[in-house]
């Protein structure tokens, strides 16, 4: 029998009606989602011109993360994921329309984008757990490697498109607009949900109302290597490395003397590396041994640091287009590990973890990389994510090694 051909297997996943559909819906939605994390940034730093700032309410948007990203697990686990994406859905369309009001009135102040920001986050926090579960119900084991790398290729390639249009949107109609259409894009995901066919799902079973359950979700995590050490190194670069959304708007602004158009020209062209690196990645037959994580803080520490050293704006394309690669590729590669790792029953309040180590550690690293450019210059914020990224592949290396030749072992003795 002929093996499938690497474009076979790039949209393996996207043969299942149900994934098909959550997909389409999903990468209609994240556009709206980029276009509106673009048009808030230079929201605030038209507001108050200030890197902190900018930190700062990038930060409210991922507090709830830290406070409740465990509850978020445990409910996801608990519920029908379906019923709750719908409710969380619609709310977060409910704070975007509150978004373009605020905008389009001139009521714009930094406490009521905290306070609008808290409320998205505070849906992320059940909406991200949800969506990571339900995708192992869409498709079958082994096409779960090519379905979540999948979803990120197909954030990135809405990240593309959010940002070019964002910054075109912005630039000569107003950021209005960007919020209007954000809350718009939730009605994709909505139709996805309602088409999905019921039947064709694979359910897990749902984890019984009981007490313990976040302790025991926290419990597990730390006591199963394949889970810990990649939730260690996404809490450790989500703090440090993954705060784009701060740190590119102010080297657009400060290092090369561009505005929104820079900024989303620069979150394009990594976007487009991440889309590269993705398919790659999908192409692949069967998940990484656990080492290529490593090896990919590793490649990724290393562009973003090129990308701090830039001398000009062309180079710094380049850099950033190994930078989006370097992203996909080790937040892929992090996210198949905790699914595959991960039992059923636990899977929600796993993937709670990973939302909370890469997304909640804004909190700290966002504030964090406004105040260093402030002091530092915009440069800088970059740096401090870079080189920790390096040093930590290093220093997990061997570790994730040992987790291979356990995990080798267990194959040779099943067999």
């Amino acid at each position: 029998m002929p093996q499938p051909s690497r474009m076979d297997r790039i949209g393996s996943s996207l043969r299942v009606r149900n994934y098909r559909l959550y997909f389409i819906g999903q990468s209609i939605s994240v556009a709206g989602t980029w276009m509106q994390t673009l048009a808030l940034a230079f929201l605030v730093l038209d507001l108050t011109g200030s890197g902190a700032d900018l930190g700062l309410t990038t930060a409210a948007r991922f507090l709830p993360f830290l406070l409740l990203a465990p509850i978020g697990g445990v409910i996801a686990d608990r519920a029908n994921k379906r019923r709750l994406l719908y409710f969380t859905q619609t709310a977060s369309a409910a704070v975007a329309i509150a978004f373009t009001v605020m905008c389009a009135t001139g009521t714009a102040t930094v406490p009521l984008v905290i306070v609008l920001s808290l409320a998205a986050g505070g849906l992320m926090v059940f909406d991200n757990p949800a969506r990571q579960a339900l995708i192992p119900e869409m498709v079958p084991r082994r096409h779960l490697l090519n379905a979540v790398t999948l979803g990120s290729v197909s954030i990135n390639i809405a990240r593309v498109f959010g940002a070019a249009l964002g910054g075109t949107i912005v630039a000569t109609v107003g950021l209005t607009w960007a919020f209007a259409i954000n809350a718009v894009s939730f009605i994709a995901v909505l139709i996805s949900l309602a088409m999905m066919r019921a039947a064709e799902m694979q359910p897990s079973e749902r984890a019984p109302r009981a007490k313990g359950q976040i302790r025991e979700g926290l419990s597990y995590a730390r006591h199963t290597p394949a889970l810990f050490l990649p939730l260690i190194m996404l809490t450790i670069t989500g703090t440090l490395a993954f705060e784009f959304p701060i740190t590119l708007p102010l080297v657009a602004r400060g290092a090369f003397h561009g505005g929104a158009g820079t900024y989303g020209a620069m979150s394009a062209v990594m976007a487009s590396g991440a889309i590269v690196g993705g398919l790659v990645a999908a192409g692949r037959q069967s998940p990484r041994r656990a080492t290529a994580l490593a090896v990919a803080a590793i490649g990724w520490g290393t562009a973003i640091l090129a990308t701090a050293l830039a001398p000009n704006l062309v180079l710094a394309f380049v850099a950033l287009v190994f930078v989006g690669y370097g992203s996909i590729t080790f937040n892929s590669y992090a996210k198949t590990t905790l699914q595959l790792a991960s039992e059923p029953s636990m899977r929600g309040r796993v993937m709670a973890l990973w939302a909370l180590a890469w997304g909640g550690t804004t909190v700290v690293g966002g504030p964090l990389v406004g105040w260093v450019a402030e002091e530092l210059g915009s440069r800088w914020s970059l740096v401090i994510g870079g080189v920790p990224t390096i040093i930590l592949g290093l220093l997990m290396y061997p570790a994730l090694r040992r987790i291979d030749h356990s995990s080798s072992r267990s194959v040779s003795a099943a067999a």
